[in-house]
Formats: structure tokens, C-alpha cells, sequence
């Protein structure tokens, strides 16, 4: 089954409705093919009839005509009518004249209306006469106009299956537009498969429908295979198009440039896009003010552009447009909407601000200050309140001394005058100011002069003014040395208005040593007082008050510069000087003096006495610069205090004795003898330093030791316990030794052996050895490297005793005596007496040592240790390891006695 070409419509063709079907002849005219188009009988006014391809005739075609007026052809081939036509023939033609005007290139194409009620006669005559051909089960497009008028229902094609020959075919449809939404607008006749339209389609909606063709026979038997039928709903020019919004607003700087973009505007088409009923042109109808046309639209954007550079918002400041959208290309017969465009001009600093006046009088009181004296108006033609109309005030000229200020009132726009700094009558009576005015803006107009200026005269009124101390400091030269009674110039006022300082009365307000008298009348000054320029260093000032008969005052300032004079001699300020002997042999005296250098160094010294006195014999005086000298002694004089006087020369021949006290001293540095040795005052006390003062208080606690020791000594000597070895294994030896050789007897004692104490019991060795050896016998102490100790206790002639002290493992070892009998009886009895005196002692603190403040155990007191080689250098980390690293250096300063020959030789000399 194969779908059948369209008949078109009945003798009674609807108005609206519009086929278009493409027939190719052979008939040619400049190689252009006759183009057919169905039309129905009644043709109205700008309706679309059809399309002819005119690229296939002529591609370069630039000129488009029609041969009739009836018809207008535009640039895609669509042919429209151009009013309504009523045809009496079933045929009628016209030429469709293409032309090239660069290449001057002609080619036409004839197009043949043919009315739809002759195709359809034709249609029906070759169906009697010719045998239809074997034809395919597939489906030719199909469109359909929308809003078409009828007649409903409307014939669309027919679909035929080739299997009818041998069949009795039923055709049936179903798809959008049959039994789906929308319902009953399309069917198709049973027996002929006729496709007909029920009513009209609105393609906004409905853009197209897919159908689904059946064949089968009367008994269900389906020769075919679904048949897919496409209508297309062809678009009919049914739509306004619209403006996004219905009013614009915009705006553009007044003097714009010509191609100035204002905004732009926008409309939408719901007709079928890239056709010409959705080809839209934009532009604009009319202005207000109309005159002069200031802005242009660009047809296809709609940008709206300036066209005129001579916009002025002075003038006006707000303009309305008109503005058209219109669909076919914006042609006459196509759909059109207006809107309206409102552009509002902004301002720009395009004026200058302008006085009101070009000059002013003003005038003002002298001395008068913070005040204001007039106001200036400006006029301005841009906007209100803004940077293009608010003003700035500036002072050009006349202003040098800065007597005057202006600024600007923000609420008025006024420039105001003001006086800051006071004006004097006696010196300008007139004042001439030039001001100027200008925006904050920058100012853009085309006027050459960026600043408008006026004139303002300033006049200065007189008044009665006090006197006038000007200067207000005013000074004076005084020698220092100038007598009681002397009078000088002193301070003066003048009364302004007649510069005269006659019946002025001056006063001093301030004199800090009451050196001078100030006269009332003349304002000299007289001296009551010894000058003293070393006494007051700089300037001295006096403050003075002058005043008027009406008892207006001013105040200025004396300031007296005291000259100096020779009148102080050369001192030596240190007047104690300590010698440390044999270390020093002198000391370095240095003189100043209080007067000014003219009458200061260089210094001579030398010794005050007779030739033959005792100070020339002992010292000398030796000179190191301008200022110092070097005193020595002479002979090898006693340790102790002595009275040298020294006289120093300034340049000018002043001199001045100086006694010094000059202590010889047995120490190493000054301050050592000082600390040491104390220094005896003018008043005869003696001040201790605090080395002595610690000498003593170790003095006296080394003598209460002794005392303790002799009186426990006998108290236990007499109950002797018996010997008692603890066990000992160690890797230290008290080895006692002898060495037989002839000599004096010496005792050698030891002091502070101790061990850890094991099970409660104190283990160690406290005390004094060697208490009872024998004439001609040497005891000795020796520690071993790798852990032995050796001690002798006891000896005799041609016997060896030895005392060793194991240890390992926390456990002690003591052998104390081995050799003859009488040898060990003399041991055993010096062992037991020093054991029954140390070691219960001992025990109690270590005891007590091995505890910490709650009286638990505390393994950090009291550790045993092994050798372990050489010692480290980050020392014991013990609670009890001594803290020698926290103590300074300070001690190297103030050496004791024991320390001086080694300070000797380390010094230099």
C-alpha cells in the first residue's frame, strides 16, 4: 500500500487555506523551470501561496520583480499576495524577473496557479484510465495549514496497501491526534483509506503529529507491517510579537559621542523560528521632544544608539521614544507591537560655577580673629547636590600672611569669609583678596577658563590697643663680675598706634634669684646681687609686665646673658686616691674647671709645699695631658693614710690647692682595699666590708666546733665498745702503709668517709686516724686508681697492719688491723675509741639524710655509686650535689688574702 498524491480541496475552497505542490516541466526559460502552485479559488489579501527556489535558478540574484502586480515575491522565494484575488479561470500565470546588477546577468522563472478543483478532475480521470503500479508500504509527508477554515472534514491523502489486489483491506489509524489527546482530529475511511481532518490545529500547540497506519483483512490477518505517518502543521503568521517589557528605561550622559550606546530592546516570536514570521525588525516611530532626532535603533538587535552629540540635560533632561517591532522582515503586511522607551539624560560637570558679583567690600576690626565677615553666592547650572554643582572656595592672592580662611556652606553653596589670624591697623589699613571657585568635580565642558574669580577688598578698622611687647623676648649682655649697683638697658614696649613707648610702666613678674631691680618707669634694670654665671648655666630670665594708663598689659620676657670671667679656679673632684702596693706605684688625678674653656685647660699641676718639705721628698707629680696627672710615691713608704696637696694652674694663671688624701693600700685593686680593709670616715668610724665581717662569723663557729668535738671526745672515750667488722667486699682499698725512714712524727686525719647505709644500720667511717703511732712511724693516705684505697692506721717496727673497705652489692667489708699482737692491741683500742664517738653519729645522719621531709625513704639522697672511669662533665645529679654553676664569677673581683700572690703575678705591672 502506497500513500496517494492530494487531490486538494473541493470546488468550494476555503479563503485561508493554502497547498503547495512543486510541478516540474519542461518547459524552460533561460535554463529556469515553470514552477506550479495549487491555489484555491479565492485568494485573500497578503496570504502566503506559496515557495519558489530561486537559488536553483539564480544564485546572485541582488533584484527580485514580479510580472504581476498582484503578487510579491521576497527574498526566500515565498510568494504572497498583495490584495485579494477572485480568479474566473481554473489557470493563471506571471514571471518572477531575476537580476544581477554588478554583472547585468537576467534570468526568469515562470511560475502556473492552478486551481485545486482541476487537479482533483485530473486526479480521478487517470485513475479509470491507468493501472496503478506496485507501490511501497511507506508514508510521503504530509502537512496540513494551521487554522484552516474547512471545509471539515478536511481530505488529507490516501494510504494503499498493494496487497488490496488480493485482499479485501480495512485501514485504520491511532496515535496523538486519533485516540490519544487531542482526540477525533484526524481518521481514516475503512475501505479507501481516505485521511481526513476534523478541525482546525493551532501549531503553537501542535507542531506536528506522528500517526500509526494499519492494514488488515476482514478476518484480522495483517499483511503489512504498521504504516508511520508524519503531519506537519504549517505555520500561519497568528502571532504579535512582543516586547519583553512594555516600557524602557534608560539612560546616557549629557555630550555623549555620536554611537553611544543607550540600551537595548527585545521582542519574541511564538511563530516558527528562522521563518519570516519570526524575522523581526526593530525601530523607532516617534520622539518626544521631537526635534532634534537625537538616537537611532539598529533594525535587528534593537541597540539604541545616540545620533547627536548635542545632548544637553540643561536643557532637557528626560526623552520618551516610541518604538516598533514588526515580524516579515519588518514588512508592510507583517505583524507589529509597540512600546515605550523613556532615556533619561545624566549630568556632567559641563558648567562652571559663576559669581554673583565680580567684587566685594568687606571690613573687619583689628586684632579681631575667629570671625565672619561675608559671604559669597555662586550660580551653577548642573545638577542640585551633586559633585558637578557643589562648590569649592580658594584665597589666590592677597593672603600671604594667612589672615584669612574661606570655606563653603553645604546647605547654601556659599563661600564664607573668615579672619583667623588678627590684623593690625598700624601696619595694613586695606586688604585687596582675589577668590576663586571651582567644582569638586572635574570639570569637562569646552570653555577654555576652568575658574571663575572675584574680587574682594578687605578694610581694617582701628582700636584703642594696650602696649605691645614686640618683641616679647628681648635680651641683654651682663658680665658676671660687674658690681652691685650697676645699671643696664633693660626691657621696652611701645604703645602701637604711635610707636612710642613714653608712659609705659614696667614690673618684673619673676626674678628666681632677685639679681636685678627693674625701673617702673624706663624698664632699666640695676643689679642688687653678685652675678654667678656658673650658678645659673644658659640665659637667665626675668619676666616683665608692661602696662598703659588704662591699665592694659602685655607681657615679655628679659633674657640676661652673663658673660663669663676667670673666676674660678682648675679642682681635682676626686679628692681620695688609693694606692695599691707593691701592685701600684701611682694613681691618675684629673682637674676641671667651671669656667668656660677660653679659661680652662691646659691645666699645670704640681705639689704644695716647701722645697725642703716632707710631701717634695715622698711624692711626685707627673703631668699626662691637659687635664690629668699621675701622682706616685717616691720612697718605700708605710702602709696607710697621707695628705697630699695639689695645685692645679688654669691657662690664664688661676690656681687652686687641692688636698688629697692618698692611701696606700695592701691589695690588689682599689676596691678590694676598700672592702677588704674598710675606709676610715671624717667622723672616725670604721666600716667593715662584708668579707671580714663573714671571716669573723666563721672564726667563731670553726671554735665552737672544736670545743663540741673535745667535749664529746671525752665523754665517750672512756666506754669502749667492741669492735664490730661489718662485711665489706668493694672496689676501693684503705690500704695503711708505712715508711720507715727517720724524720719527725706527723698525724694525718681524715674526715667524711660514708656509705650507704644497709638494713638500718649505719655503715661508714668517720673520724680522726693515726692518734697513736709510735716515734720513727709515717702514716700516709693514698687512693688507688680503679676503685682502691689505701689507709695505714696502725705500724710498728718490722710489722704491717692494713685497714681495707670493700665494697659490692650493697654490702661493706671493713678489715681494719693485721700483723703482730702488741701492733693489733694499739690498733684495735684507736679503732674502738674512734668508732664508739663517729659512727653512731654517722649512722643517725645518714639515716636521717636518706629520708625526705615526710620521713619516707628517699633513694636520691644517699646512692652507691661505682667507678665508672673519669668523671662527667654535666656533674651530680643528686638533690644534694652542690650548685657551684649557679654562683658568678663576682669573687675574682675582690680576692682574699690567700689569693694575692697568685693576683701578683697574674696582674700587670
Amino acid at each position: 500500500m502506497a500513500p496517494a498524491r492530494a487531490p486538494g480541496s473541493p470546488s468550494g475552497a476555503l479563503c485561508w487555506q493554502l497547498l503547495l505542490t512543486l510541478a516540474i516541466l519542461t518547459f524552460a526559460c533561460d535554463a529556469c523551470k515553470t514552477v506550479t502552485l495549487h491555489v484555491p479559488f479565492k485568494l485573500d489579501a497578503e496570504k502566503l501561496i506559496g515557495r519558489v527556489n530561486l537559488k536553483e535558478c539564480f544564485k546572485s540574484a541582488t533584484l527580485i520583480h514580479s510580472s504581476d502586480p498582484d503578487f510579491q515575491i521576497l527574498e526566500d522565494g515565498s510568494v504572497y499576495t498583495t490584495h485579494a484575488i477572485l480568479s474566473s479561470s481554473e489557470k493563471r500565470s506571471f514571471t518572477i524577473l531575476l537580476s544581477n546588477t554588478e554583472t547585468q546577468e537576467e534570468k526568469e522563472i515562470p511560475v502556473l496557479l492552478q486551481h485545486q478543483t482541476e487537479v482533483l478532475k485530473k486526479r480521478h480521470s487517470q485513475e479509470k484510465v491507468l493501472r496503478r503500479a506496485k507501490r511501497r508500504w511507506a508514508p510521503i509527508p504530509c502537512s496540513v495549514p494551521e487554522n484552516s477554515l474547512g471545509p471539515f472534514p478536511l481530505f488529507l491523502q490516501q494510504i494503499e496497501s498493494d496487497t488490496a489486489q488480493n485482499y479485501t483491506i480495512y485501514y485504520s489509524i491511532s496515535g496523538p491526534g486519533v485516540d490519544k489527546e487531542p482526540q477525533n482530529l484526524f481518521y481514516v475511511e475503512r475501505d479507501t483509506g481516505n485521511l481526513f481532518c476534523t478541525r482546525p490545529i493551532d501549531r503553537e500547540k501542535y507542531p506536528s503529529f506522528e500517526l500509526v497506519a494499519f492494514a488488515t483483512t476482514p478476518d484480522g490477518y495483517t499483511p503489512e507491517y504498521p504504516l508511520t505517518l508524519v503531519i506537519r502543521i504549517e505555520d500561519e503568521n497568528d502571532n504579535y510579537p512582543i516586547f519583553t517589557e512594555t516600557s524602557y528605561v534608560f539612560k546616557v550622559f549629557e555630550n555623549s559621542k555620536i554611537g553611544t550606546t543607550v540600551g537595548q530592546v527585545c521582542a519574541t516570536d511564538k511563530d516558527e523560528p528562522d521563518t519570516l514570521h519570526t524575522r523581526l525588525r526593530y525601530s523607532i516611530i516617534e520622539q518626544f521632544p521631537a526635534s532634534p532626532t537625537l538616537f537611532s535603533m539598529h533594525p535587528t538587535t534593537g541597540v539604541i544608539t545616540t545620533s547627536s552629540s548635542q545632548l544637553d540635560r540643561e536643557l532637557i533632561d528626560k526623552y520618551q521614544l516610541k518604538i516598533k517591532v514588526q515580524d516579515m522582515d519588518g514588512q508592510y503586511f507583517g505583524l507589529q507591537t509597540t512600546a515605550a522607551c523613556i532615556i533619561n539624560i545624566e549630568d556632567v560637570n559641563d558648567n562652571l560655577p559663576a559669581f554673583t558679583r565680580s567684587s566685594y567690600v568687606a571690613s573687619v576690626e583689628e586684632n579681631r580673629i575667629d570671625v565672619e565677615i561675608l559671604r559669597v553666592a555662586v550660580q551653577d547650572k548642573d545638577l542640585i547636590n551633586t559633585a558637578n554643582w557643589r562648590a569649592n572656595y580658594t584665597i589666590l592672592k592677597g593672603n600671604e600672611d594667612g589672615n584669612f580662611k574661606i570655606v563653603t556652606d553645604s546647605e547654601t553653596n556659599e563661600g564664607v569669609l573668615c579672619v583667623v589670624k588678627p590684623l593690625n591697623y598700624e601696619e595694613k589699613q586695606q586688604v585687596n583678596l582675589q577668590i576663586g571657585v571651582v567644582n569638586e568635580a572635574p570639570y569637562t565642558g569646552s570653555s577654555r577658563s576652568t575658574m571663575n574669580t572675584a574680587t574682594i577688598t578687605v578694610n581694617v578698622l582701628n582700636q584703642d590697643e594696650g602696649p605691645e611687647c614686640d618683641p616679647q623676648v628681648q635680651t641683654v649682655r651682663i658680665k658676671e663680675n660687674v658690681s652691685v649697683g650697676t645699671k643696664n638697658i633693660g626691657y621696652k614696649a611701645y604703645d602701637p598706634e604711635t610707636k612710642s613707648s613714653s608712659g609705659i610702666r614696667y614690673m618684673k613678674s619673676s626674678d628666681p634669684e632677685g639679681w636685678v631691680d627693674v625701673d617702673e618707669n624706663s624698664g632699666v634694670i640695676t643689679i642688687l646681687k653678685r652675678l654667678d654665671r656658673e650658678a645659673r648655666s644658659g640665659v637667665y630670665n626675668i619676666s616683665i609686665i608692661a602696662s598703659d594708663k588704662d591699665g592694659r598689659t602685655c607681657n615679655g620676657v628679659l633674657g640676661i646673658i652673663l658673660e663669663d670671667v676667670n673666676d674660678n679656679g682648675p679642682v681635682i673632684p676626686q679628692r681620695t686616691v688609693i694606692i695599691c702596693k707593691p701592685v701600684m706605684s701611682s694613681a691618675e688625678i684629673v682637674a676641671t674647671d667651671p669656667d668656660e674653656p677660653i679659661y680652662g685647660p691646659p691645666f699645670d699641676f704640681s705639689l704644695e709645699g716647701a722645697s725642703d718639705s716632707e710631701v717634695l721628698r715622698m711624692w711626685r707629680l707627673t703631668k699626662v695631658n691637659d687635664i690629668s696627672a699621675r701622682l706616685s710615691y717616691v720612697t718605700d713608704l708605710q702602709f696607710g693614710k697621707y695628705t697630699v696637696p695639689v695645685r692645679v694652674t688654669d691657662r690664664l694663671g688661676l690656681s687652686l690647692v687641692t688636698p688629697l688624701d692618698v692611701i696606700l693600700c695592701d691589695c690588689v685593686t682599689p676596691n678590694d682595699c676598700t672592702i677588704r680593709s674598710g675606709l676610715r670616715t671624717d667622723t672616725g668610724e670604721v666600716i667593715l666590708g662584708k668579707w671580714a665581717i663573714l671571716a669573723i662569723l666563721l672564726g667563731i663557729a670553726l671554735l665552737f666546733c672544736v670545743l663540741f668535738t673535745l667535749v664529746c671526745g671525752a665523754t665517750t672515750g672512756a666506754a669502749k665498745k667492741p669492735k664490730v667488722f661489718p662485711d665489706d667486699v668493694t672496689q676501693q682499698n684503705l690500704i695503711v702503709s708505712n715508711t720507715e725512714a727517720p724524720g719527725d712524727d706527723k698525724v694525718y686525719s681524715t674526715n667524711g668517709f660514708t656509705t650507704h647505709a644497709v638494713g638500718g644500720s649505719a655503715q661508714g667511717i668517720c673520724g680522726t686516724l693515726g692518734s697513736r703511732v709510735k716515734t720513727g712511724g709515717q702514716e700516709t693516705i693514698e687512693m688507688v686508681k680503679g676503685g682502691h684505697q689505701t689507709m695505714e692506721s696502725c705500724q710498728e717496727t718490722g710489722h704491717h697492719h692494713t685497714l681495707e673497705r670493700y665494697k659490692e652489692g650493697g654490702q661493706h667489708t671493713l678489715d681494719s688491723c693485721r700483723g703482730g699482737p702488741i701492733a693489733a692491741d694499739n690498733c684495735k683500742y684507736t679503732y674502738s675509741e674512734w668508732c664508739s664517738y663517729t659512727q653512731p653519729l654517722l649512722g643517725e645522719k645518714v639515716r636521717q639524710c636518706d629520708q625526705d621531709n615526710t620521713h619516707m625513704q628517699a633513694q636520691d639522697y644517699v646512692l652507691t655509686y661505682n667507678y665508672e672511669g673519669r668523671g662527667s662533665a654535666a656533674g651530680s645529679v643528686g638533690c644534694c650535689s652542690e650548685r657551684q654553676e649557679e654562683d658568678g664569677l663576682q669573687f675574682l673581683d675582690h680576692l682574699g688574702p690567700k689569693f694575692r700572690t697568685l693576683a701578683e703575678t697574674c696582674m700587670k705591672r
